[in-house]
């Protein structure tokens, strides 16, 4: 392996430490996510709402795909995880509706 220079160094630490700022951005982001969620998933409960929109959901990943073209980001990948995380909500919704 070659010897890098120290600017290369200084620069691969600068964006490494730019993904690990951006990692915890994600991870408070998506526990704020979570708790609108989980008192949806109260409310819904109360008042014996269904756990699934779809409607909503069809609308949130066409408003994703959307914004991820915007921001240079796969949609399908934006897809993918926005459905994945709907479906921790919506489990998450059932169980506590039993």
């Amino acid at each position: 392996m070659a010897k890098l220079s120290q600017t290369v160094l200084d620069i691969l630490r600068d964006h490494r430490d730019s993904i690990d700022r951006l990692d915890a951005i994600l991870v408070y982001t998506l526990g704020e996510r979570f708790r609108h969620t989980k008192a949806i998933g109260k409310l819904k409960a109360e008042n014996e709402l269904p756990p699934a929109d779809p409607d909503r959901e069809a609308y949130q990943i066409s408003r994703l795909e959307s914004l991820a073209d915007e921001a240079d980001l796969d949609p399908k990948f934006a897809k993918n995880l926005l459905n994945f995380i709907i479906q921790e909500v919506i489990q998450h919704h059932k169980k506590h509706q039993l």
